[in-house]
């Protein structure tokens, strides 16, 4: 059982790392959401907080 939830853990982190690379190239040449400034920063504070989180549950798991 903790090895699915240490999977789950990890890839959420994947999945807010890709958010965050999106949200930054998106900053930088506009295309993957058409360039909306208040969105992208919006989407790296969520990737941010998913990924601490990730990460802190992963840290108490250990």
């Amino acid at each position: 059982m903790a090895n699915m939830t240490k999977n789950v853990i990890i890839g959420s982190m994947g999945i807010a790392g890709v958010v965050a690379l999106l949200a930054i190239v998106d900053l930088v040449v506009g295309f993957p959401f058409q360039g909306q400034m208040l969105m992208d920063i919006m989407f790296l504070v969520g990737a941010a907080m998913v990924g601490y989180m990730g990460w802190d549950s992963y840290r108490d798991l250990r």
